[in-house]
């Protein structure tokens, strides 16, 4: 069966020997979106940074039927959009359209290609008027939505954000919310946010100290209130 991800005993140390995943194994079906929640240094972000080769484990990871492994990294890279908490970590060119167009020009497409995707990206994200703003002087909340139009612009697969919603204003974050129920894509998103769980996703994976502790439902998980309060978790 075609997994989006597919992850097996996958084991992560950093070079200080902390071990940050402990024999991780979870998939993710085509149009699933689920929720990866747990409190700080569960190893969320290192799950994440894993499924783009960023990191590299002892284990098996595979998404959109690729093995994560050198020989692939290319392909899965423009397949796995990785949204990163903070935008300043994608926003780097003079304009949001050079920061959407830049994705589509590294892969060699043709210009009149890129500008089409350009449009379909930021039309997606509501953010298509901004095209000619300098990225840097927006928003919290519009450089979110640019950050994720820079990786639509790749035409993903999977779409993975790491917290979504930190460091947004309640409207900003409302605005988010919309715009991650309209995107028909495969999701994982690692979160905090309780409320924003509940909401978008009808699975969550909570993890803690590297360790996959509980995968089902969100109604079901959110009602199990010791195993939130186990794992630093508050049902919202």
């Amino acid at each position: 069966m075609h997994h989006s991800i597919e992850i097996k005993n996958l084991t992560f140390s950093y070079p200080d020997g902390t071990t940050a995943l402990h024999d991780v194994s979870l998939s993710i079906e085509p149009g699933e979106k689920v929720a990866l929640v747990g409190p700080n240094g569960a190893g969320k972000s290192t799950l994440i940074l894993h499924l783009n080769g960023i990191l590299s484990g002892q284990g098996f990871v595979r998404v959109c039927s690729l093995e994560v492994i050198k020989e692939n990294l290319g392909r899965i890279r423009s397949c796995v959009g990785l949204v990163f908490q903070s935008p300043e970590d994608q926003l780097f060119s003079p304009t949001v359209f050079d920061d959407v167009a830049f994705g589509p020009l590294y892969q060699g497409l043709h210009p009149a290609e890129v500008l089409q995707r350009v449009d379909q990206a930021l039309e997606a994200v509501h953010m298509l008027s901004y095209k000619k703003r300098v990225s840097h002087h927006l928003s919290m909340g519009e450089k979110k939505r640019i950050a994720i139009a820079t990786v639509l612009s790749m035409h993903p697969e999977v779409l993975v954000l790491d917290e979504p919603t930190g460091l947004l204003d309640p409207r900003s974050r409302r605005s988010l919310i919309h715009l991650l129920q309209e995107l028909p894509l495969t999701m994982l998103v690692s979160t905090h946010d309780m409320l924003l769980v509940r909401e978008i996703f009808p699975r969550m994976i909570v993890l803690d100290e590297g360790r996959v502790v509980a995968d089902g439902p969100t109604q079901v998980v959110m009602n199990d209130t010791a195993l939130l309060e186990a794992h630093g978790l508050e049902r919202p």
